[in-house]
């Protein structure tokens, strides 16, 4: 299938590594130009240059913080001047940290908004003018499977995501006149670093191995097995396509099967 991707710009956030990296890779290996940013200089930049020497693609690797709106506005402003444009977006970032309501801070609150909801509210506002302008965009959003189906002990996830899935439905409809699609998708349980150091906390809390602990999650997946983070890529490059162009408003979870809702 001929995605129509060749010669766009695309800006991937958190994209040094996980779901991210592998989605910028992804858009490289069907003839995009990528931007890939996220706080260390040393990831980033290795993160580059295994994009070039496995698709040769153009790459700009950028140090922002996403939580850091004027770093978010110059990470667009750079990207525009690098490229001459931008019509991809994939806001990214870490999740907020685990707890219950009697267990989280106020600030945990707060810093959970911004880094879930808000990031995702800034890179959209700086991105918009730019894809308006060419009458063409894609918005595909790294979500998770909280939005249809709440995580036990994920407390944050599970209210910013849901939040942030309101908007997105919204703004599909506000932006569809403009040929701009927004998307989103949510991954269940992927190999990354997140998934690791949630399985650690679990371990923890029920006095178990880590061993025990992912395997006690990874029984639960009816596909018996995690999540590789190029399967998570692979249907967020499709939403970001010309293939995909009249697709918007939607959520796809890919999951291997394991959140319940119809």
């Amino acid at each position: 299938m001929e995605l129509g991707l060749k010669g766009k710009v695309a800006f991937v956030a958190a994209a040094s590594k996980g779901l991210g990296f592998a989605t910028a890779l992804g858009l490289a290996k069907e003839g995009a130009k990528v931007v890939i940013c996220s706080r260390t200089e040393a990831d980033i930049k290795a993160a580059a240059e295994t994009i070039r020497a496995q698709t040769g693609a153009e790459v700009l690797p950028l140090v922002v913080d996403v939580t850091d709106a004027e770093a978010i506005e110059k990470a667009i402003q750079e990207t525009v001047a690098h490229f001459g444009g931008l019509q991809i977006i994939v806001p990214n970032s870490g999740g907020p940290p685990a707890g219950t309501f009697e267990t989280l801070t106020p600030e945990q609150w707060k810093s959970g908004l911004d880094s879930t909801l808000y990031v995702t509210t800034r890179m959209i506002g700086a991105a918009l003018p730019q894809m308006k302008a060419a009458n063409w965009g894609r918005i595909v959003v790294i979500t998770s499977s909280s939005v249809k189906q709440p995580i036990p002990g994920l407390l944050l996830s599970n209210t910013f995501r849901a939040g942030l899935l309101g908007l997105l439905k919204t703004l599909s409809q506000e932006f569809a006149s403009y040929g701009i699609t927004v998307n989103n998708v949510a991954p269940g349980s992927y190999s990354t670093d997140r998934l690791k150091h949630l399985h650690e906390l679990n371990a923890q809390k029920a006095g178990i191995s880590f061993e025990d602990a992912r395997k006690q999650a990874t029984d639960k997946i009816p596909m018996k097995r995690l999540g590789r983070p190029e399967e998570l890529a692979n249907v967020a490059v499709f939403l970001c396509s010309e293939a995909a162009s009249y697709v918007t408003g939607q959520t796809w979870v890919v999951d291997g099967g394991q959140t319940l809702g119809l």
